[in-house]
């Protein structure tokens, strides 16, 4: 059995992607499972670490600030073509999985033109541009929410759920391994804040401006701050404080989930789906900048069920670390929201995926 698995460009595709093919070597441990991504992106160290072979295309998306540099663009497609038809030919797949990003679109084009079945995961309640695309000559198209036929082919539509990390869906018992393995303090409580691989601006600005608050608080932040911005902040005051503990990115994220009282990030699907499966109060921040303001319907969707809190961009830089101090302090309203949004996880996820796609393959 030959599974090629192509997409990414950000963590919100790569670790669904990881977790679909962790779960099929699971049920099929001899698979030969290829990834196929962006040259330079997250994909290219991210799946070589989780035990998969990985080529990369030279693709990228539309760049939104620099236009200029978007002249290049459909001779990058084009030679992105040739060399995913090139990969189809010689590794021979029994299905293609899609999941997402620039990345999938020449590799699932492709391997659609050639008859092979394809499956698309979607995980956002919007879909991006490159599925919405891919659909038309999809076979399967995995969905988190209802209500997808407005984009969709229903007769594809299947309600799967996110597929996450196989590393947090336990938890339980190891908030001292996380500790230790972060340095942290056991006598005071923690804040986890991510805003994804890259980081998220807002999110930062937001402690970096409220330095005093930083140094009265009786508690720890544990702040990725993105790589892109972790030169800019590794050198600010807020950075240097003895409860404040920085990182560009963190692998362990089960470890960081594992260690916090309360989680701040931004709202995309694959943050959701991890928040929901680990149970934590949770201070979402969706982000402005994606299609149809996806993230802030995500993030409402939660807050309506009292299963996370929202703050709007704008309001966060003077909103955000007031009201983590005082959920901190509020250990009912922490085991309410925790329990609320875990009632919404959807554990069986990468389970109902890799059905799928055996089903397309049989």
């Amino acid at each position: 059995m030959k599974i090629i698995i192509s997409g990414g460009g950000s963590g919100g595709h790569v670790y669904p992607a990881i977790a679909i093919a962790n779960g099929i070597k699971a049920v099929r441990p001899k698979a030969e499972i290829l990834f196929v991504g962006a040259k330079g992106k997250l994909e290219m160290e991210k799946v070589p670490k989780a035990g998969f072979p990985v080529e990369a295309l030279n693709i990228r998306g539309f760049d939104r600030q620099r236009k200029f540099r978007n002249i290049t663009l459909p001779f990058n497609l084009l030679s992105s073509l040739v060399k995913a038809g090139k990969i189809l030919r010689r590794f021979q797949p029994d299905v293609a999985i899609g999941v997402g990003g620039y990345a999938s679109g020449p590799l699932l084009h492709a391997a659609a033109r050639r008859k092979i079945p394809t499956l698309l995961q979607e995980q956002n309640s919007y879909p991006g541009v490159t599925n919405k695309l891919l659909s038309k000559r999809a076979h399967t198209i995995c969905v988190a929410y209802d209500g997808m036929n407005r984009f969709f082919d229903e007769r594809k539509i299947v309600l799967t759920g996110n597929p996450v990390r196989t590393d947090i869906a336990n938890l339980k018992d190891r908030k001292a391994e996380a500790l230790k393995y972060f340095g942290l303090n056991a006598e005071q409580p923690i804040l986890f804040a991510f805003g994804g691989s890259l980081g998220a601006k807002t999110i930062n600005e937001s402690f970096l401006q409220q330095t005093d608050l930083l140094k009265k608080m009786n508690a720890q932040l544990l702040w990725q701050t993105g790589k892109f911005y972790h030169e800019q902040i590794k050198n600010s005051e807020a950075a240097q404080l003895p409860n404040v503990h920085i990182h560009p990115f963190i692998d362990r994220m089960d470890l960081a989930y594992a260690a916090a009282d309360v989680v701040i990030g931004r709202a995309g699907a694959l943050t959701i789906s991890e928040l929901c499966m680990v149970g934590k109060a949770a201070i979402l921040i969706p982000s402005p900048n994606v299609a149809e303001d996806h993230q802030t319907k995500n993030a409402k969707s939660l807050a309506d069920k009292n299963a996370a809190i929202l703050i709007r961009d704008k309001e966060a830089r003077q909103q955000l670390l007031v009201t983590a101090l005082d959920l901190l302090v509020n250990e009912e309203r922490r085991k309410q929201l925790g329990a609320n949004i875990k009632q919404l996880a959807q554990p069986e996820a990468t389970k109902k995926i890799v059905a799928e796609a055996l089903r397309l393959i049989a």
